[in-house]
This record gives structure tokens, C-alpha cells and sequence, in this order.
């Protein structure tokens, strides 16, 4: 976010005094980085724009090396692009720096804070923890919600079938009907836009934006220099106007999905969710600080599960339409396991290159260009340079996942790099890396894997993804990744058709097994907060 030269000076010379009364010799040296100004530090050049700030971070890999640092405003963030610091520090040493960074814009003025992700209360982040965990993170679990988990992934296939142009809504609702209904037993509109899919589509946008590394000045002023509390008229304080705007959403989704949740278990007209059985395990014990617990930790899974499904299964249909010869060795595969029909979860375990592609797309394109921000509790030392406590780290994971040291032939689209085969050891599993790391892993991430296997499995199964054709000639789609935590493509243009006349059939086969009913959006209405 840029600042006008004003506002510059006021902060420096508040920032002065400030520093000047609270220096002190530390003692280690940080990690090297741009010089920057006198009390202000770095400006400029020295910070990204606010666009693919992953690119500006690894310039810092070629000029300082694996680890760096960059002050504003007294304000120091360590920038980590090497695969083994980020293990060494954020998993080795997870006990020191499974914290969370002070961040005035996210959490104090706008409320991310509401979701575990960003939470850094640690008896709040181990108790949503707990409550994710017992639901999700068993196959048992998972798989009792696979009869509504198959209905809704086959009716993603019919809609991408009947309008393959409008790819990136299909697969919102898709990703965002799978989600609500596992985790709040809520039904998507199949056929109209839904205000729950919408919503969460612009709370994704909000928090990736708010949680950037040095996007906000106001996360770097000292907090007894705090200027979260000037008017929103003031030089340089229209962040405040911007931050009431994404509290709202992120109120409205903590509330309005948990609120119909409760009024259809209270009408007896609910269907088995994360919600529901949650609730029914405390049945007359239930307490209201339990079901706050509930309701915060079922919007983490709502909130992260759907914006890190949505960017994978987006970047699948790129990748194929890009690398064909992929796409054709995963066919055959599935073809000669599977079959006719659609693959289920029992056919995972045999499907050795499907699960290696998968491996390979969150690779490609790792869900988490940047990794959500983590803190050391306390000052620590690596290899001779000083981590601050409270100091943003910033893990690079679209440069870690392209280090040539660590994965071969690093930008190419290689799904034999996770394969065992005769002088090949399969190379690092990128969920490693794009879940986050140590105590601060994902905890929703066993139902997102399980929403990619059979997204891509039977997408793989009954499509053909080819690029698109103009005039005869083929297009090459543009590969252009938006700003923010998420790696999320830009619109994309791409051909999608039925790999045969029976490939078409059994995909409308949904039609006739499944009423496609409207959904819940009227119910919902009925409970609006």
C-alpha cells in the first residue's frame, strides 16, 4: 500500500522519538536486507507492490541469501525462501514460533482474527484446534460424509458440462457447496448465484489482502505510537473505513451460516454436519462458551477450506490444458483401475500418478504463495543472526516449492517427481510446505485433500481439457496470478468437452438419481443477521 510523502514525515518524526528512547545495541545482527532510510527503513522499491509479492520476496533469496530481513518504520520482518531454514525454525523449532504476529490492520481493526488461521490465543487456537481435528481429520469421519460429498462433486461435473465457459463460477459453487454442506449442512444454489458462495468468495479476497507482509504502515508503528485510533479522515488513516468493511464480512460469516445451522437442528430439518454433531455431542451441556467455540471454528473450515479447494481445483484445469501428455497418462491410468464409472475414495490407494499430478498442481501453483505470517515468542538466534520475538516470518512457498535444490527441473510440470521408480527417490511432498508448518499446520487440511482427490479423480475421468481455439488456432491461456495470501489464477480461457458420448452419459446420470432441488438460499434469508 503506497503512502503520501505527508504522511511519511508525520510517522518518522513520531517514529524518531520513539526509537530514540527505546534503542538499545542488540545483540546479534539480523538477517541482511535492503539498508532503507534512517528511522523510517525501507520504502519504496524495497516493498512490493501489493501484486505478486512472492516474485519481490525471492529477489531477496538472490541478493542476501536463504534467509533476510527488512525494516520499516522499526518494524522488522525475516523473509525465509529456502525449504530448510523454514523447517528448521518453523518445525524444529515450532514450540518457539508457533505464534502469530501482532497485526493491527487483520486482526485488531478487521476481525480475520475470528478464524484459528490467524488466531493467536493459544488456549483459543488449541481449543478450535481440538473441535476441527475430532471431526475432520479421520477417514472414518470423512468418508460419512462421502454420500453428500459424491452428490455434489458429480453435480460440479454436470454444470462445468452444461456451460464450460462460466469454469471459475462452477467452480465456486462446486468447491462452496461441498464445504457448506459438510460443514454446515447448507445446500447451494446449483442453478442461480448463492449469497453464501458469494460471501465467502469476498471474505477470501479480504483476508488474503489484509494479511500480507508489509502490506499496512499500520502494522509497523510501535503499538504506544498506535495510529489505529485516529479518525478516518486523518492523513493516511483511510484504512479504518476499508477495515469496518471487512469486519462486517467477516461478522456475517462467523454468524449467518452457524444461525442457520442452529434454526434448521431446532426445526428437526437438518442434514449430519460439523455443526450439527458437534452440538449433539454436548447435547444438554452444551454452554453458550462452548457453541461461540463451535461456531468460530466452523468458519475457519468454511473460510480456508474453500479458498484453498477453489485455487487448487482452478489450477488443475489450467495445468491439464497446459501439459496434455499428464492429463493422458492419468486417463489411462484411471481408465485401466476404475473403468467406467467414477472413481471413489477405495480407488485412491491405486491410482499411484492421479495422487502424483495432485502432488504436482499444489506444487505448481501451491495454495499459500505466501505463507500465513509467524512470530518467535522469544528473541532466538540462527546461524548468527538474530530473530526478534514478535518479528513477522514471512515463508515464501512459491519459492520453496521451486527450489532447483529441491525439486528437479524445478519449473516444469513433473508429475514422476513423487513416483519411486529404479535410481529415482520420489522428491518432498508439497503438502509439507503448502499447509503451513509445526503447531500451525491447517487443520482442515484432511477434508481439503479429500475434496481434491475426487474433484480432480472424476474430473480426469470424464473430461477432456484441451486449450481453447479461435480461427483454428489454439490459444495459449494466460497464467496470471492475483495478489494476496492465496494463489489464485486471473480468468483463464480453456476448452472442457466429454471425453466420449459415454463420458456424457454418466455424467448426466446426476440428472436423473439426484432431483437437483433448489437450495437452502430461502432459508437462509429467513435467518439474516
Amino acid at each position: 500500500m503506497m503512502y503520501t510523502l505527508s504522511t511519511l514525515v508525520f510517522l518518522a518524526g513520531i517514529l524518531g522519538l520513539y526509537v530514540l528512547l527505546n534503542s538499545k545495541a542488540p545483540r546479534a545482527p539480523l538477517p541482511p536486507g535492503p539498508k532503507g532510510l534512517p528511522i523510517i527503513g525501507s520504502v519504496g522499491s524495497d516493498l512490493p507492490r501489493g501484486g505478486r509479492d512472492w516474485e519481490h520476496w525471492l529477489k531477496h533469496k538472490e541478493l542476501y541469501g536463504p534467509i533476510s530481513s527488512i525494516t520499516t518504520a522499526g518494524h522488522t520482518h525475516i523473509i525465509l525462501n529456502d525449504a530448510n531454514v523454514a523447517t528448521e525454525l518453523l518445525e524444529k523449532r515450532s514450540a518457539r514460533y508457533s505464534s502469530r504476529p501482532r497485526l493491527v490492520m487483520a486482526n485488531e481493526l478487521s476481525g480475520s482474527d475470528i478464524f484459528v488461521t490467524t488466531q493467536n490465543e493459544h488456549a483459543i487456537v488449541r481449543a478450535l484446534r481440538k473441535r476441527i481435528l475430532s471431526q475432520l481429520r479421520s477417514e472414518e469421519v470423512l468418508l460419512s460424509f462421502y454420500p453428500q460429498v459424491d452428490t455434489l462433486i458429480r453435480r460440479f461435473l454436470l454444470r462445468t458440462l452444461q456451460k464450460p465457459e462460466e469454469l471459475i463460477g462452477n467452480i465456486k459453487t462446486g468447491i462452496g457447496g461441498v464445504i457448506l454442506k459438510v460443514v454446515y449442512g447448507y445446500t447451494v444454489e446449483f442453478h442461480d448465484r448463492d449469497p453464501l458462495v458469494d460471501l465467502v468468495g469476498e471474505t477470501a479476497v479480504a483476508f488474503g489482502r489484509i494479511n500480507q507482509p508489509t502490506g499496512y504502515l499500520v502494522d509497523s508503528i510501535p503499538a504506544p505510537l498506535s495510529v489505529k485510533y485516529l479518525p478516518s479522515w486523518f492523513p493516511g488513516a483511510g484504512f479504518k473505513k476499508e477495515a469496518r468493511e471487512y469486519r462486517r464480512g467477516f461478522d456475517t460469516l462467523l454468524n449467518w451460516p452457524f444461525t442457520f445451522a442452529r434454526r434448521q437442528m431446532e426445526e428437526g430439518n437438518y442434514e449430519p454436519s460439523f455443526v450439527s454433531r458437534l452440538i449433539e455431542q454436548r447435547g444438554s451441556l452444551l454452554s453458550l462458551e462452548e457453541e461461540v467455540k463451535i461456531k468460530h471454528a466452523a468458519a475457519a473450515v468454511y473460510q480456508a477450506g474453500y479458498d484453498t479447494t477453489a485455487s487448487t481445483i482452478t489450477s488443475f484445469f489450467l495445468a491439464m490444458a497446459l501439459f496434455p501428455a499428464a492429463q493422458h497418462k492419468a486417463q489411462e491410468e484411471i481408465d485401466r483401475v476404475v473403468g467406467a464409472r467414477l472413481p471413489t475414495p477405495e480407488d485412491r490407494g491405486k491410482l499411484p500418478y492421479v495422487n502424483a499430478l495432485i502432488n504436482e498442481v499444489l506444487r505448481w501453483n501451491p495454495v499459500a504463495q505466501i505463507g500465513i505470517m509467524h512470530a518467535a515468542t522469544e528473541d532466538d538466534i540462527y546461524e548468527g543472526y538474530l530473530i526478534p520475538k514478535g518479528a513477522p516470518i514471512v515463508p515464501n512457498i512459491w519459492a520453496i516449492a521451486h527450489d532447483p535444490d529441491v525439486y528437479s527441473d524445478s519449473m516444469s510440470f513433473k508429475p514422476e517427481r513423487f513416483l519411486a521408480s529404479d535410481g529415482h527417490t520420489p522428491e518432498r511432498d508439497p503438502h509439507t510446505l503448502v499447509f503451513g508448518f509445526g503447531r500451525r499446520i491447517c487443520p482442515g487440511r484432511p477434508l481439503t485433500d479429500f475434496n481434491n482427490f475426487l474433484t480432480i479423480a472424476r474430473s480426469l475421468a470424464v473430461f477432456q481439457v484441451q486449450k481453447a481455439t479461435k480461427d483454428g488456432k489454439e490459444i495459449d491461456p494466460i497464467v496470471d496470478y492475483q495478489g494476496g495470501i492465496i494463489g489464485h489464477l486471473s480468468p483463464f480461457e480453456v476448452s472442457i468437452r466429454p471425453r466420449s458420448a459415454e463420458h456424457e452419459a454418466l455424467i448426466r446420470s446426476i440428472e436423473v438419481e439426484d432431483s437437483i432441488s433448489r437450495g437452502d438460499s430461502a432459508a437462509l434469508e429467513s435467518v439474516r443477521v
